[in-house]
């Protein structure tokens, strides 16, 4: 299982990122994205501590990756905050998309793909158009299996096929239940819709990803 989407209790979660990549380990991981809920207010003091963890517990037995989530940001920071992050050490960036049982700000999809990030987390009810920028421009769209986050993945699933645009499945655990097998994580994509082999596909797409990192 690759997820590279996660808390620990340096924003919201409930585990320290050393428990969090043990659980993770334990589960049958074999890589885990921290990504931190960040905005202009703790970005500061979240990235070295992302940093410096990634880097004391990647082992031959699990990759960590450093990454931010941000979330409920002012588009118009967008850019130096992800330049921020990415001067600093962050591999990962993801952008806390237009889900529908949050009060994202409207146009936050949209402007997230101009940008330079990796994953549009949970994007709610993506339109086609902004489908196709982020498979233009290579940025990954996310199935999830959070609770709330998840009763989009049918629409997220259909429109990134129709615009050719790569999904990828994560989970966005805040706690140690959240943490899922490889054979839960093939169900939730099935349940998306996905056929057979677009479902494996996604795994694929997470394994190309992480080879960036």
């Amino acid at each position: 299982m690759i997820d590279l989407h996660t808390h620990s209790l340096l924003s919201d979660g409930a585990l320290l990122p050393s428990e969090l990549v043990r659980r993770a380990y334990a589960v049958g991981y074999k890589a885990i994205g921290i990504a931190d809920h960040a905005d202009i207010s703790n970005i500061d003091f979240i990235v070295p501590r992302i940093v410096k963890s990634s880097q004391a517990l990647t082992s031959s037995k699990i990759k960590v990756i450093p990454g931010i989530e941000l979330t409920h940001v002012p588009p118009k920071d967008f850019p130096s905050l992800i330049k921020y992050a990415r001067a600093n050490g962050i591999k990962l960036v993801i952008v806390h998309g237009e889900t529908i049982v949050e009060p994202v700000i409207p146009g936050t999809n949209s402007a997230a793909l101009e940008c330079d990030i990796d994953i549009l987390a949970h994007p709610g009810l993506i339109t086609l158009k902004d489908a196709k920028v982020a498979a233009k421009r290579g940025i990954h769209l996310e199935l999830t299996a959070k609770t709330g986050h998840s009763l989009t993945n049918g629409h997220v699933a259909r429109i990134a096929c129709e615009a050719k645009a790569r999904l990828v499945l994560n989970t966005d655990a805040h706690g140690p239940k959240d943490l899922i097998t490889r054979d839960t994580a093939m169900s939730i994509a099935l349940g998306s819709g996905l056929t057979d082999m677009r479902a494996l596909a996604v795994f694929n797409n997470s394994s190309q990803l992480l080879k960036k990192f």
